[in-house]
Parts: C-alpha cells; sequence; structure tokens
C-alpha cells in the first residue's frame, strides 16, 4: 500500500459508517441538497434537473458530440445523500469517456425512503434519459458501494420486463448481498478500516430494506439471474469485508455467460476510487475504468 493510500485509509477509519448510523439511531441526520458550491471546470456545463421525488444533476462536456451517457448511482448504504466527491466522479467519467455526459441523481434514501424509493428512482432516472433522446446501448451504469449494487439491482428489474439494458456497468466496491453471507464478513472482519471490527455497522444495520427478504434480487442482487446482463467492471480491494459481494457476483455471472472483469487490488479499502488522482492505486484503478469505457463505447 502506498504512503498516499495509507493516508487516505487512515481518513477513511476516522470517518466511519458508524458515525452515519449513531445519527440516524438518535435521529439527527438532516438530508442535505446537492452541494451548490462545487465548480466545474468551464469545459463543462451543468443543469440541476428536479423531480417529483428527488433531484438530478445532467453533466456535459461544451461541444461535445458524445452520444453516450453514464448513469451515476452514488453509494452511502442507501442512507447518505449524494456528496460532492461525487460531481468529481462525475467529471471523471466525463473526461475518461471522451466528452460523455453523465446524469448523477440523488435518490431517495432510508429510513425515512426504504426501499423501493431508491430503485424506483434509478428507473426514473434511467426512462428519463430514454425520453431525453438517449438509446439503451448508449447508457453506462456506473456505481459504488449501495449504487454498484442498485446499478445490477435496476438491470434485473429491466431484465424481468423484458426491457433493453444499458451498454455496461461499473461498479466500484458493489453491495450486493445485503444478507453478509460471503467469506470475506470474516475473513476481513479485523482489516476492513470502514466497516470492520464492529458488528454496529451498516453492514449489519441496514435500515433500507425494512420488511422485505433480503434475498430479493432488488435488494440483494447476488441472488439474482445475471443471463443477459451486459459487460461490467468490477473492482474491489482486497481488504473489504464486501470483497465476497463483488468475486460471488462476477463468478455467477460469468457462469452465466456475462462478460466480466474482477480486478482485486491489493490491500484497497472500500471505495478507494475516491483517493482520484492522490494515489497510485485508484489512478489504476481509473484508467481501468478508461479501458472499460472506451470498449463500451463505439464512437
Amino acid at each position: 500500500m502506498s504512503k498516499q493510500a495509507k493516508l487516505v485509509c487512515e481518513l477513511v477509519a476516522d470517518f466511519n459508517s458508524n458515525n452515519l448510523l449513531t445519527q440516524i439511531r438518535n435521529n439527527n441526520r438532516s438530508k442535505s441538497d446537492i452541494d451548490k458550491t462545487y465548480k466545474y471546470p468551464d469545459h463543462f456545463t451543468s443543469e440541476l434537473i428536479e423531480t417529483k421525488n428527488f433531484k438530478m444533476e445532467l453533466l456535459k462536456w461544451k461541444n461535445s458530440h458524445n452520444p453516450y451517457v453514464v448513469l451515476q448511482l452514488h453509494g452511502g448504504g442507501y442512507v447518505g445523500a449524494f456528496k460532492t466527491q461525487y460531481r468529481m466522479f462525475a467529471g471523471l467519467y466525463s473526461e475518461l469517456g471522451k466528452g460523455a455526459s453523465v446524469l448523477s441523481i440523488d435518490y431517495r434514501v432510508a429510513p425515512e425512503n426504504p426501499y423501493p424509493a431508491a430503485l424506483n428512482d434509478a428507473l426514473y432516472a434511467y426512462d428519463w434519459l430514454l425520453n431525453h433522446g438517449y438509446s439503451e446501448n448508449h447508457i453506462i451504469l456506473a456505481g459504488d458501494s449501495a449504487g454498484g449494487g442498485l446499478a445490477m439491482a435496476l438491470c434485473h428489474y429491466l431484465t424481468d420486463r423484458d426491457r433493453i439494458l444499458p451498454a455496461g456497468i461499473v461498479a466500484m466496491s458493489p453491495w450486493t448481498d445485503l444478507t453478509a453471507s460471503g467469506s470475506s464478513y470474516t475473513e476481513n472482519f479485523e482489516i476492513d478500516p470502514l466497516f470492520g471490527n464492529t458488528n454496529e455497522s451498516l453492514i449489519y444495520n441496514s435500515v433500507y430494506p425494512g420488511n422485505h427478504d433480503l434475498t430479493d434480487p432488488y435488494i440483494s442482487p447476488l441472488f439474482g439471474d445475471f443471463t443477459g446482463f451486459p459487460p461490467m467492471l468490477i473492482q474491489v480491494g482486497s481488504n473489504e469485508m464486501l470483497l465476497s459481494d463483488s468475486v460471488l457476483v462476477a463468478e455467477k455471472a460469468k457462469s452465466q455467460g456475462v462478460k466480466v472483469r474482477l480486478s482485486i487490488y491489493e490491500n484497497m479499502f472500500h471505495v478507494f476510487q475516491m483517493g482520484m488522482t492522490l494515489m497510485p492505486e485508484s489512478k489504476k484503478a481509473w484508467v481501468e475504468v478508461s479501458k472499460f469505457l472506451e470498449q463500451m463505447m463505439v464512437l
């Protein structure tokens, strides 16, 4: 692990999921709007779109004729709101996608809005793109943590209704198994800086499913049928308790004929890609994302 990665890892460990869970239990958490103080570089234009239930932000590269769009589904355990870091992610997706547009959605979260609110909002955003000139084969889903799981859940939903799926999926440390059945939940318990060494983290105390079956593929995509899914890039750190969520999905999807690239980054932690260009490991991950987007986009 690089020195830069160690620093970011320490920051992650300091701001762990227990803080958010405590806020929820104490009923003192407020869901803030998308940060309006962030300013994109001048070569971008951004538009805030207000729907009945949530807000979206459409990022476009000025003078770009790229027909592709990345639908970004943020992480946060289905309880955390859209944060500024995802605007930075959006800029990177657009840059690495050679001027592709990026639609980031601030979907509704639990406990105020449990399942199926997030899935319904993701579906609304997908349909919004179709109604605004984008075609399914020009849409690429991208999500980290809960957002990565939500991307797969959306594809399960579309498949069950015989609808056309998007062109591809980028999933960073996806949360795909809310039953926490994978071996990494115990094997990495003591080394995961975000979720480890406690049974009080969000991964064991999710308020998103409510009383619904945790094995429902719309909640835990691992338990669904991946036949017909588009190509997937799955990135995960070897030190994550959620490592199994990625490995098991990759194995299952491959066995069902899906093209999957699973990249396990040694000694990395949950959504280490947040290090952006600050650490060599996250740089390498974003280069891999760039290559995947290039393969998905026929320009």
